[in-house]
């Protein structure tokens, strides 16, 4: 068990604590070594509530005990908490999340709202850990002091951008094509209406498409003098809700410099190593990318849960007659595309010193 910057436990408060990605949260905070739920909020409907009472529990594992019988808070800027990690939906994410920040409590959201936003990082620490230093610009024109905003990406993003960046890591990625075959826990609870998912797949999802073409080359991309350069990588994609539970697989090829070989492809996925391997983090996955070997594999029920749900896995990496090189990559939704990467963010900006003890 690693033991957390000053030794200290760190007080974090959950938003939008009822829903399926303030469930997932705590549920992974619950044995975290760094960090303690000091406070769950939600909406006005729960606020006031014990939170057993609030929560429609959608996990397998039970509500922990130490927050069943919290009471569920507004969700405002008076939390008790060291910094908050925010699983509210976009509909009222944005305005919630910029006002907790102005109040001086650093919020790591899992929502779209602030993503695209030209001095907020879009972090995956593995990939871009340089563009937390975003938060100092972001802090300079907000006048802010302690707060801040820091996203991570989309659900189906999250995997394909790590698969990019070993390839990037090691060759110039041109072009990428990517379909998806996403999860129904990626729509929330209710989610997916059963009459129109079982036995069926739905080749839309709104606004998916265009936030893993934009998401995934700002976070290939640079942080410059003047904000963030996304890369000069171009992608295209196409978004399918299916009935599988957990887990977004998707069929990717890519178009790279030098038209390399599959062999040399293969040793990028196997051999990645991120840059914050000496840092020690509690969630960091090792290795960050399964790589397979069979034929049929990735699949979701087989290795969805890959690194605790924290690592991706990629396979059937060969030939594409068009692009170059195509291969299937499988992401945890709701853990590393949504709670654990927001966790993750959580401990290597703590590790980095930009939270401070409130």
């Amino acid at each position: 068990m690693t033991k957390s910057p000053e030794g200290r436990r760190w007080k974090v408060a959950v938003l939008g604590a009822t829903g399926a990605v303030g469930q997932r949260l705590i549920q992974l905070l619950e044995q975290h070594p760094w960090f303690e739920v000091s406070a769950v909020a939600a909406s006005g409907r729960s606020a006031g509530k014990p939170y057993s009472d609030a929560a429609r529990w959608l996990l397998e594992t039970r509500i922990p005990a130490s927050v069943a019988s919290m009471k569920v808070l507004p969700c405002n800027s008076d939390l008790e908490a060291d910094l908050a990690l925010s699983g509210l939906d976009a509909a009222v994410a944005g305005e919630i999340e910029h006002s907790i920040a102005e109040a001086g409590i650093p919020v790591i959201s899992n929502a779209r709202n602030h993503r695209m936003e030209s001095d907020v990082p879009l972090l995956v620490p593995e990939i871009n850990a340089a563009h937390a230093e975003a938060i100092s610009l972001q802090r300079s024109n907000r006048g802010w002091k302690s707060g801040f905003l820091v996203t991570n990406p989309n659900c189906s993003t999250m995997g394909l951008v790590l698969a990019l960046a070993a390839l990037a890591a090691r060759f110039t990625v041109k072009r990428a094509l990517v379909s998806t075959m996403q999860a129904i826990s990626g729509a929330g609870y209710p989610g997916v209406a059963s009459l129109d998912i079982l036995g069926n797949i739905i080749p839309h999802i709104s606004g998916e498409e265009e936030k893993m073409e934009t998401e995934t080359r700002k976070i290939l991309g640079h942080l410059g003098p003047r904000g963030f350069e996304p890369s000069e990588c171009a992608v295209s994609a196409q978004c399918h809700r299916v009935p599988v539970q957990d887990g977004h697989l998707m069929a990717v090829s890519t178009d790279l410099e030098g038209s390399p070989s599959v062999e040399p492809v293969r040793e990028a996925f196997g051999s990645y190593q991120s840059s914050i391997e000496d840092l020690d983090l509690p969630s960091h996955p090792r290795p960050v990318i399964i790589l397979r070997n069979e034929p049929d594999r990735p699949q979701p029920r087989f290795d969805v849960m890959a690194g605790n749900g924290m690592a991706i896995t990629v396979g059937r990496v060969r030939p594409c007659p068009i692009l170059g090189t195509k291969f299937s990559v499988l992401v945890h939704n709701t853990i590393r595309g949504a709670a654990g990467a927001a966790i993750l963010n959580a401990e290597f900006l703590v590790a980095k010193g930009h939270v401070k003890p409130r």
